[in-house]
């Protein structure tokens, strides 16, 4: 990710906001979103109250704002952000090879806040729980919330995710249910959930139908504006009260290196316009921005007091440019029929967004490890010229090739 201004350490940080009271013992840590609400932003937003929303029928109240914590390899970023009175904390085993766990657990338990938290995991997808015996699913799942609960030193986690389910059928995974029910009858996880980064119109509408999970995390952002059924399946979501959490909420990231927009507008009215799009959608209980730095943290969380736009936000919101030049994938999986190699391009698509855009490389090569030979990025040698092409508006030929500059 691109910085988006001067960075703040953590000391600074806090003296900028009441959160260096917290830190000090003169404002009280909050276990709910009333006493969130005493604290003053960490932008220019004095006297304003954080906007709560409650998670569903979890019965949990957070902020709107939370924190993906994919990427946040310096464990004071995620201290301060408990000080800062963020409240749900998106983490997976997967991530960092479970640092990322470890550093939101020794956060928690040095500030004693783990009663007033909601921390949500994930390890396993449902590709890599498909055509082994449901004997198997109970082992591998068990096993995995297990591992997350020793790093992240707790007896038991808010949320526990099943990852990436992208077919309505997942959602009925008799093995994947009964694993997670003998989860919740041992106390080590509270509530379930499904995170969906394609197909997710279809994956939502399982969520609902089914009525077992309890959350889904998914991706939306305001390139996605058009997208009608996946707005509806979001409504029809939260009115059965399963809560929706936002992810890819900066259309993959918005400190992008995208000439065209950074030269029309500052970072930070773009990180702004793009929170403040997705959570001024009531139907969205809060949303996970993954935020690198303590300069990112602070423009992040000032949306959690004030969803108003600015004139320059609501005019980069509507820029159809914009939202053009940006490219965002939607893993809709049209493209795939246009390949004549078979290529994952959606899969590929991703490792390209964690790689260019997060600047992740141990999740892109993850990622692109994941992806069987025959249809992985070794099959595009096979092609002089990519045949590819998207039903929206990423440019896929050029993604593929500097994923090739990049891996091959």
């Amino acid at each position: 990710m691109t910085n988006r201004g001067p960075d703040l350490n953590r000391r600074k940080f806090l003296s900028a906001t009441t959160a260096g009271l917290v830190s000090a013992g003169l404002v009280k840590l909050v276990p709910s979103c009333s006493e969130a609400k005493q604290e003053t932003p960490a932008d220019d937003d004095s006297g304003k109250e954080m906007i709560c929303r409650k998670l569903g029928r979890t019965g949990y109240e957070v902020p709107i704002v939370g924190f993906g914590i994919m990427n946040a390899s310096n464990p004071e970023l995620v201290h301060a952000a408990c000080e800062a009175g963020v409240r749900y904390f998106n983490a997976s085993a997967g991530y960092q090879f479970g640092r990322i766990e470890e550093h939101l657990g020794r956060a928690v338990n040095r500030l004693k806040i783990r009663d007033k938290v909601v921390i949500a995991t994930s390890e396993f997808d449902y590709n890599k729980l498909r055509g082994i015996s449901p004997v198997e699913v109970k082992r591998k799942m068990i096993t995995s919330c297990e591992g997350s609960l020793r790093r992240l030193g707790t007896d038991y986690i808010d949320i526990f995710y099943v990852y990436e389910a992208d077919n309505p059928r997942d959602i009925n995974d008799q093995a994947v249910i009964e694993s997670l029910m003998a989860l919740k009858d041992q106390g080590k996880i509270r509530y379930t959930g499904v995170t969906t980064h394609s197909n997710m119109a279809h994956v939502i509408e399982g969520v609902t139908r089914n009525g077992f999970f309890d959350l889904v995390l998914t991706s939306i952002n305001f390139t996605m504006a058009d997208d009608t059924k996946l707005l509806k399946a979001i409504s029809d979501a939260a009115a059965k009260g399963v809560a929706v959490v936002g992810m890819k909420v900066m259309a993959g990231g918005t400190r992008w290196p995208n000439p065209e927009s950074r030269k029309n507008y500052s970072s930070s009215t773009i990180a702004k316009a793009c929170l403040k799009w997705v959570m001024r959608n009531e139907n969205i209980a809060t949303c996970i921005p993954g935020f690198v730095n303590f300069e990112h943290m602070r423009q992040d969380l000032s949306v959690a007091y004030d969803l108003e736009y600015t004139e320059e936000e609501a005019k980069f919101v509507s820029d159809n440019g914009i939202k053009l030049g940006i490219g965002f994938c939607r893993q809709c999986r049209k493209c795939l029929a246009s390949c004549p190699e078979g290529v994952d391009i959606p899969t590929l698509m991703r490792t390209h967004m964690y790689a260019a855009q997060y600047g992740d490389f141990y999740k892109a090569r993850a990622t692109i490890d994941g992806i069987p030979s025959a249809s992985g990025l070794k099959a595009c040698a096979r092609c002089s010229s990519c045949q590819a092409r998207c039903a929206s508006t990423v440019d896929i030929t050029h993604r593929v090739d500097e994923l090739k500059t990049i891996y091959a």
